[in-house]
């Protein structure tokens, strides 16, 4: 039985032993501490971030004009393509699962997640697969086939280099990162709860970092087989989509977009759930709807889910399945809806505080709204076929994924960096940064829609002067410019808040949720008893007149080893005392083996490759070694 103490009396010492990863090199390549895994999974998403940015500003400043050659076409497609697989699977996804890992454990009372090296292994495979992505500048073979390689331009008689072997290499890697921390998520969500946060008190983050995990085991292995299968008729001599050998090219854009659709919402669902958990902060009352919204969040990804179709109105399908994908298209906006009104109730009947956080909440919803009707648009097939492959398009998934997903991220950074850091960042450097990104975003992709709209095609590399398109490409690269002016601004806050930024406190913005009830940064062990919740905002209970009180003070202490409660997956009832791995060097080594693996498939070695798996087996048996200290699984 668990010893139950009050917070003060709890051996703090003695925790921090048991928890808390040695410091030096190998303390840091060997850590599977969650708030660790979380802030590196920021932090190098961040860098993508930046590094996808440059590429837009080369970009941008070859489409400033017309008949402009800053660069050359074959390195225009790289950069292209480059910063469109950085800013979707580099930045986007992996940005949200920091967040997700960081907090998780700490929103609900838990002191890691379920599988710690398994964490561990999803963020070193994703850093490297960046890495071997980026690789392929140095030999001048990027990818330059699009973020979405249609063949038959992908097969090996129209690009004969390295660029498509380093591109479905890199998605296959990047896939097994994604598809382990949404596994980890699930076995966390229904596993690891504190006693009594049952699954209608948990914060919306949960919910849609759930539904965007389930959307992942589902549908990642479409996008893994479609890379495989290009892979194979490139380097094997296979006929996937080889049509004059029975192939079908169309195959690739449905295996592409049957993924490729939900991900649309693995990279706005979990950020949608960041603002439904920090809108209520600002307004200083519950979320309106919670019932609703989270019900809204799974809707939209088992709707979502289905209509993938949308993206191919063009390719000459029967006009009876396209208009079941259009209906799909127009009926996702319902749930979506939802989340809307209950962000729009929630700061109606509230007392909104304007800090730096709740302003990206504004403008996240502005951008929201925007998106979501620029994307009702071309659900309809009549109009789509006027629009697609315009610029158009090019607007509304920059609004999608700028405004619903970089609006709530930094939201998230100034809302939560001072939980992560103890320092606070500057109010008035913030609203700068803000108002620069906002306005920066509208200059620089409202007018594409303008643009669009007079017939300028996506993926140019130049255009012709006379064609009308100079002054909103001008206005557009403008806007561009001013957008990085606020990350830079952003990143300028950064640096200063952790050099003289003031102290933030356990709780500085009044919030409502667990994760506020520990230190600021939290303790390697996270909490010194663990809480028993009776609501979802625990921290508010008394000013909200909770008839049933939380226990955030006083619990069970846990301190025989690195350990953990084990919750039922419904209602959170104790059910086992889980003993959690310590910090392990097997998640990098097993990482760098598969890279060793993924670049010998690069130069198609099958000797190297052999090694490669060679020495992926033994990183497993190391791995699956079992410790002789460790203890088995208690009662509760």
């Amino acid at each position: 039985m668990a010893t139950v103490v009050a917070s003060a009396d709890a051996p703090r010492a003695q925790l921090t032993e048991i928890w808390e990863t040695p410091r030096g090199l190998l303390g840091t390549l060997t850590s599977v501490d969650h708030k660790t895994i979380g802030k590196r999974y920021i932090v190098t998403a961040f860098v993508f971030f930046i590094i996808g940015g440059l590429e837009a500003a080369v970009m941008r400043a070859q489409l400033v004009h017309s008949n402009m050659h800053l660069v050359s076409p074959e390195a225009y497609n790289q950069l292209f393509t480059m910063h469109g697989v950085t800013m979707i699977f580099l930045f986007a996804s992996p940005i949200l699962s920091g967040f997700s890992n960081y907090l998780w454990p700490l929103m609900i009372g838990a002191r890691d997640m379920a599988f710690p090296r398994v964490n561990a292994l999803s963020y070193w495979t994703f850093l490297l697969a960046g890495i071997f992505l980026y690789s392929s500048f140095f030999v001048g073979q990027a990818p330059d086939g699009g973020w979405f390689a249609y063949v038959p331009m992908t097969a090996r008689s129209y690009s004969p280099g390295l660029n498509i072997e380093f591109f479905t290499l890199g998605l296959i890697y990047l896939g097994m990162s994604t598809t382990m921390g949404a596994v980890n998520f699930i076995a966390t969500f229904f596993t690891m709860r504190a006693p009594g946060m049952s699954i209608n008190r948990v914060p919306i983050i949960l919910w849609g970092t759930l539904t965007v995990s389930f959307l992942i085991v589902a549908f990642m292995p479409a996008l893994t087989v479609a890379s495989i299968f290009l892979y194979l008729d490139r380097n094997i001599g296979t006929h996937f989509f080889d049509p004059a050998n029975g192939g079908r090219p169309l195959l690739w854009q449905h295996l592409f977009w049957i993924f490729g659709h939900p991900w649309v919402y693995i990279v706005v669902l979990p950020a949608m759930g960041l603002a439904s958990d920090m809108i209520p902060t600002f307004c200083r009352r519950p979320l309106a709807g919670y019932t609703f919204v989270a019900l809204a969040t799974v809707a939209t990804g088992v709707v979502g889910s289905g209509v993938w179709v949308h993206h191919m109105f063009a390719t000459g399908l029967p006009q009876l399945a396209m208009s079941f994908f259009s209906g799909a298209s127009m009926t996702v906006t319902i749930p979506s809806g939802v989340s809307i009104v209950a962000w729009l109730a929630t700061i109606w009947y509230g007392r909104p505080v304007f800090k730096v956080p709740f302003l990206f909440m504004v403008g996240f919803i502005i951008l929201f709204v925007i998106g979501g009707v620029n994307g009702v648009m071309t659900a309809p097939v009549p109009f789509d076929l006027q629009l697609t492959d315009s610029y158009f398009i090019v607007a509304h998934i920059h609004y999608v994924l700028i405004g619903i997903n970089v609006f709530p991220v930094f939201g998230a950074l100034y809302y939560w960096l001072p939980k992560m850091t103890g320092r606070m960042l500057s109010e008035r450097l913030g609203r700068w940064v803000f108002w620069l990104m906002f306005i920066g975003m509208n200059l620089a992709f409202f007018p594409m829609h303008i643009t669009g709209m007079l017939g300028m095609p996506r993926r140019i590399y130049t255009y012709p002067s006379g064609m009308g398109w100079d002054t909103a490409n001008l206005i557009i690269t403008v806007g561009a410019y001013v957008f990085a002016i606020g990350v830079l601004l952003f990143l300028i806050d950064v640096v200063r808040s952790l050099r003289v930024g003031p102290l933030a406190g356990n709780n500085p913005w009044d919030a409502p949720t667990l994760e506020w009830s520990t230190t600021s940064p939290p303790p390697p062990y996270n909490f010194a008893v663990l809480p028993t919740v009776r609501s979802r905002y625990p921290l508010w209970e008394e000013r909200l007149h909770e008839q049933a009180t939380s226990i955030v003070d006083r619990g069970p202490v846990l301190d025989d080893g690195r350990e953990t409660i084990g919750t039922s997956a419904l209602d959170a009832e104790p059910t086992a005392v889980l003993h959690m791995p310590a910090d392990s060097p097997w998640p990098l080594l097993l990482a760098l083996a598969l890279t060793v693996v993924f670049y010998a498939l690069l130069a198609v070695s099958w000797t190297w490759t052999g090694i490669g798996v060679l020495l992926v087996f033994i990183c497993l048996v190391g791995w699956l070694s079992p410790s002789r200290t460790a203890p088995a699984p208690g009662e509760a």
